[in-house]
């Protein structure tokens, strides 16, 4: 789960990580009301969106005078912003961050994150901070300090050092970074945060050091342990169709291809989808119903499937094990008495009680193709979609 930059700051304050002077807005009233409160001869002001590069396309912007906070939010307020990490489509600004400006000597770089190679806590850092960490790991690679942490021995103070001697931090600076790493350290395992990053960490004129920039990202499956941080979710933010699956225990992504697929386990799905672009056609969707599944589910699946109106063909992979064949079969049949279906169905049924399973799609009347193996099914899906 991903958070807003105002609220992983608001986190950060917790932590005692330093974060500039701000205010968070939903009304350029209130960003003009906020601006003021802050003080000062300029603002910054920042759109509330779940993905970075908001800078490089208009996203964040610097305010001379009250006016200009208020116009700025007024222009920002209710559209989409598009950026490398989002869809053609963008997400939507619902709200504003408004900071104080601070003078910047420089920008560094600071994460945490799970290193699972070495299935070890690590920090990253940089002396590049607020540029793209991909790239200057590609082209400067000298440029970044990664430090492990042992779980039993936990963030150590000489490794708070090595890293602010890597980042050129002297005197007040070390401890300060010291500071800001156990901050991030203990919000990083108390919250069951998969990565928090800092991009860029300033230094300002005075020496002082500001998490000018915050991400925060959670691990899903431990999200029952935290009401505060659920309470951060922002479904505007995230896709309609990944929002409603969960409600039903369904595991959905959006693609962009035109061959929906429903499978049970979250390998066969991914191996279906190579299938079917090896085969010359494209996914619609990453749709794993789950080994507990039901008929309501599978008509839930259908749904979903199908409220994708690229969708042009819809190919059924199911391994009973957990889950029967002949459930999924009924849901299947459910779905398209309750929603018509007017697309092909294409449905590759193997394990517990696939004779009955595919028994119950037999001479239904309906666009149902039986396939004998998933080589066959995925052909079968991208020549019944090319037809439509």
């Amino acid at each position: 789960m991903n958070i807003h930059e105002y609220q992983a700051k608001q986190l950060f304050q917790q932590y005692k990580i330093p974060v500039p002077l701000g205010r968070h807005a939903e009304s350029a009233d209130s960003a003009k009301q906020m601006a003021q409160e802050l003080g000062g001869e300029g603002w910054v002001v920042k759109a509330q969106v779940h993905a970075g590069g908001r800078g490089k396309v208009g996203g964040v912007k610097v305010a001379k005078s009250l006016t200009e906070v208020a116009e700025i939010s007024e222009s920002l307020l209710g559209q989409r912003l598009v950026t490398i990490q989002t869809g053609h489509l963008g997400l939507p600004i619902n709200s504003l961050l408004i900071e104080s400006l601070y003078p910047i000597k420089r920008e560094l770089y600071l994460s945490i994150l799970m290193d699972r190679s070495i299935e070890r806590v690590i920090f990253i850092a940089s002396v590049a901070g607020g540029m793209d960490i991909e790239a200057v790991a590609h082209d400067t690679p000298e440029q970044i300090i990664s430090v492990p942490i042992h779980p039993a021995s936990g963030l150590q103070g000489y490794q708070c050092r090595k890293v602010a001697y890597n980042l050129g931090l002297k005197g007040p600076q070390v401890k300060a970074l010291t500071q800001i790493m156990q901050g991030m350290y203990d919000l990083f395992l108390e919250k069951d945060a998969t990565q928090i990053e800092i991009n860029p960490l300033i230094e300002t004129d005075g020496g002082d050091l500001l998490a000018l920039d915050a991400k925060i990202n959670f691990d899903d499956n431990a999200l029952a342990l935290h009401a505060d941080i659920s309470a951060m979710k922002d479904p505007s933010q995230e896709d309609d169709k990944e929002n409603y699956a969960q409600q039903y225990g369904l595991n959905y992504i959006t693609l962009e291809g035109n061959i929906g697929c429903m499978v049970n386990g979250a390998g066969l799905a991914m191996a279906t989808m190579d299938l079917v672009k090896l085969k010359g056609g494209q996914p619609a969707n990453f749709l794993d119903v789950g080994g507990g599944t039901n008929v309501e589910k599978v008509c839930e699946a259908f749904k979903l499937i199908l409220s994708d109106k690229s969708v042009k063909a819809v190919l059924v992979n199911i391994f009973g094990g957990i889950v029967q064949c002949d459930v999924i079969a009924a849901g299947i049949l459910a779905a398209i008495e309750q929603i018509h279906v007017s697309v092909p169905v294409v449905v590759r049924l193997e394990g517990t009680n696939v004779e009955e399973g595919r028994a119950l799609l037999t001479n239904t009347g309906l666009s149902i193709y039986p396939a004998d193996d998933l080589t066959h099914a995925a052909e079968q899906a991208v020549a019944l979609a090319e037809a439509v």
